[in-house]
């Protein structure tokens, strides 16, 4: 028996040890526990909002107990920790660990690598759409600017693993170039942020530091025609960033990384509070003068305070696709879109809320049009963004119907049942979409420029 002993005494440790998790969860949840984007799963109910057997209750439960373990996030933080230094890798896809502490994120592979680029018509299609908000947006009194976000990987490469590269030119170098010829305006942050000497992004976290989003807030307003100097500060070095790549790596870890802090006051107010620099909208009032409308993504986090002291009223918006009808709205005087290089397909993938554009028939356009029964396939749904009109997308054509007669450079015009014409916006796939008049209908489209003879179905 006493032989015996230690084994049993192992086997009820060992038991024991593995109770814990399960029986941590009676304990009070960590707030913000999660680390990194994620949402823990919440605690089901027997009974759903009407009151009835919640019958997804099983399934939610067994969710809720994976993700709210005890101990979980300090376990993936041991087990990451682990992995990196001993075997110099990661265990999330999300995250490239790179020399010297330095982590990327693996979204900017493809274009770090030149892996799956843009097609010549998608580079176009983002150029023409962007192009199209440009001049809808001077329609309404207002100076349109486009800006590039770098990956990080982009500017400081140097401490990325080694991965194979091609020699194709990048996504964004040639959306410049089809912006230039569309006579659109454009900001180049990359060739300024490669002209600094001191490292402007963080280390552990996909975005540019506190003087990194001085340098970008001085550089649009200097294309906006106006005048700031953020960028010379004073700046204070503080330890106070924890860097969003490495909270997806060690969601228990409290390690931070130095950010440069502003040292002069920002003077502006929040219209309404916000919860974070995450919100959808921002709006604020500011020393400067003139009305700002800017579309952003996680890059404005650091970007926009600069912005909002330079103007007298902003809205800064995350909404993906591009609320134009607000330019009105606001009467701003300009309107801005800052978008990170990773995400350029964005633009081909959203339809931007804004009237579409109509147009005469070009000099060489087809005069028979495609029309809807010959195989163009529309879908219209009234907006509730925009009042008295409908959201109109599809046009799925089959390839060797018309996609041999379409060039690269080809817009798409809607022909409607109010006997106008009116420009798409170019999406993925061959899809267009566009916003008509609720009382108008479309009945088929047309292209210019073309290859050779005007080509449509209804002819075939």
């Amino acid at each position: 028996m006493k032989k015996h002993l230690p084994y049993a005494a192992f086997a009820v440790l060992f038991f024991l040890l593995c109770l814990i998790p399960s029986l941590g969860m009676l304990l009070p949840q960590r707030e913000g526990a999660a680390g990194g984007n994620q949402a823990l799963s919440r605690s089901p109910s027997l009974r759903n909002a009407e009151g009835n057997w919640n019958s997804e209750y099983l399934s939610q439960i067994q969710d809720y107990a994976g993700d709210n373990f005890f101990l979980r996030q300090d376990m993936i933080t041991a087990w990451s920790a682990l992995n990196a230094k001993v075997l110099g890798s990661s265990i999330t896809e999300d995250v490239v660990l790179g020399s010297d502490g330095w982590l990327y994120f693996a979204d900017t592979l493809p274009d770090y690598a030149g892996l799956a680029p843009m097609t010549e018509r998608e580079i176009f299609s983002a150029a023409r759409n962007l192009a199209l908000i440009s001049e809808y947006c001077g329609s309404q009194g207002a100076e349109f600017l486009f800006t590039i976000a770098p990956n990080k990987n982009s500017l400081y490469p140097e401490h990325m693993p080694a991965v194979p590269r091609n020699d194709s030119r990048s996504n964004a170098d040639r959306l410049a170039e089809s912006l230039a010829r569309e006579g659109v305006g454009c900001l180049d942050l990359f060739s300024l942020f490669r002209g600094q000497a001191e490292t402007l992004y963080f280390k552990t976290d996909s975005h540019w530091n506190g003087k990194g989003a001085a340098l970008a807030a001085d550089a649009v307003n200097e294309a906006l025609g106006r005048s700031s100097n953020y960028f010379d500060g004073p700046f204070t070095p503080e330890e106070r960033h924890k860097g969003d790549l490495y909270d997806m790596l060690y969601p228990a870890g409290d390690g931070l990384e130095s950010d440069l802090v502003y040292g002069e006051t920002l003077d502006f107010s929040y219209d309404a509070p916000i919860r974070s620099a995450e919100n959808l909208t921002i709006m604020t009032h500011g020393g400067g003068e003139g009305s700002l409308l800017m579309f952003r993504d996680s890059f404005g986090n650091n970007l926009y305070p600069y912005l909002a002291d330079s103007f007298d009223a902003s809205l800064f918006s995350r909404s993906m696709p591009y609320r134009l009808d607000l330019v009105s709205q606001r009467e701003a005087d300009y309107v801005a879109a800052e978008l990170v290089e990773r995400n350029l397909r964005y633009l081909i993938q959203n339809v931007p809320v804004m009237p579409a554009p109509s147009r005469g028939l070009p000099e060489g356009f087809p005069s028979i049009f495609c029309v809807w029964d010959d195989g163009i396939d529309f879908s219209v749904e009234p907006s509730e963004e925009l009042p008295g009109y409908a959201l109109v997308t599809g046009f799925q054509i089959a390839e060797d119907l018309i996609l041999p007669a379409v060039a690269p450079d080809s817009q798409i015009l809607v022909l409607a049942s109010d006997s106008c014409l009116y420009e798409a916006f170019l999406l993925e796939e061959g899809t267009v979409g566009l916003y008509l008049p609720e009382d108008v209908r479309p009945l088929g489209v047309g292209y210019t420029p073309v290859w050779g003879t005007p080509y449509n179905i209804a002819e075939s």
